[in-house]
């Protein structure tokens, strides 16, 4: 690892004892680790500054805290048409910051506990390899929030579980648990809580122990294959459809029904 390892204010990077393997830690634990824009535009940032690291094989990517992500945070964006910020940057930061992660040098596990909600499991996808404890629930409520599924997160469901259950699980909005992502092929591995952090330390070890050339060569052809089923890279457009549904009236009641269900307004 160099010398210097940026500090961010929503992200931490550990590093381990050895050399090839860190962790690229979600940091907004009292907001169970919820993406907010500021958290999406470092996690680009951090990105980049993980590519120059010449030693690093194994990103283990994880949240602070007992919970992987909430998902988008509902105070950041919901406010999108009203705010100072460009909007439609604003919007298209969640897909830059999974293509960041997506396109990053080292071979990425996600490493999933508590709750795994929308844009985070959006996250997850965007990683090479995956590991969740049982105890994992995963979901996809953007449409009952009124807002499609973003972030190039269709196009990755759809070459990971196929179209139709990706459109049960997105139109559904239903939660799911760590077994059945499993057997749908979300993620590699369950591993039972009490286990978990040793069961990816492990892991991690095991593949950073692999040459980093055919590590990168492997990682970087499956990814062109996959671009090629179903590429991820033609959702530019993304943001553009949630700044629609934005101003959609009848996807703006979706939201307030939503939010006002929770507590919120």
């Amino acid at each position: 690892m160099p010398a210097t390892t940026p500090e961010f204010s929503t992200l931490k990077i550990d590093t381990t004892a050895n050399p090839a393997v860190a962790h690229l830690v979600l940091n907004r634990p009292a907001r169970l680790n919820a993406l907010s824009a500021e958290l999406l535009s470092e996690l680009v940032e951090a990105c980049s500054w993980i590519d120059s690291v010449p030693d690093l094989k194994v990103l283990v990517v994880t949240g602070e805290g007992p919970n992987f992500s909430a998902g988008f945070d509902l105070d950041d964006f919901s406010g999108l048409g009203e705010s100072s910020r460009d909007p439609r940057a604003t919007a298209d930061l969640g897909r830059r910051a999974a293509e960041a992660l997506t396109d990053v040098a080292p071979l990425t596990i996600a490493a999933v506990r508590g709750h795994c909600v929308g844009g985070g499991l959006v996250l997850v996808a965007a990683c090479d390899l995956r590991v969740a404890a049982t105890s994992t629930r995963f979901a996809i409520p953007e449409v009952d929030l009124g807002i499609p599924l973003a972030w190039g997160g269709i196009p990755r469901l759809v070459r990971e579980i196929g179209p139709a259950r990706t459109k049960e699980l997105v139109l559904s909005c239903r939660p799911f648990g760590a077994e059945e992502a499993a057997s749908l092929g979300v993620v590699n591995r369950v591993v039972d809580d009490e286990a978990f952090e040793t069961v990816v330390a492990q892991w991690a070890e095991e593949l950073s122990s692999k040459p980093r050339f055919s590590i990168r060569a492997t990682k970087s052809q499956v990814n062109a294959v996959m671009e090629e089923m179903a590429g991820t890279r033609r959702n530019a457009n993304d943001a553009d459809t949630l700044l629609a549904a934005l101003a959609d009236e009848e996807s703006r009641q979706a939201s307030r029904g939503y939010l006002a269900s929770r507590g919120r307004r």
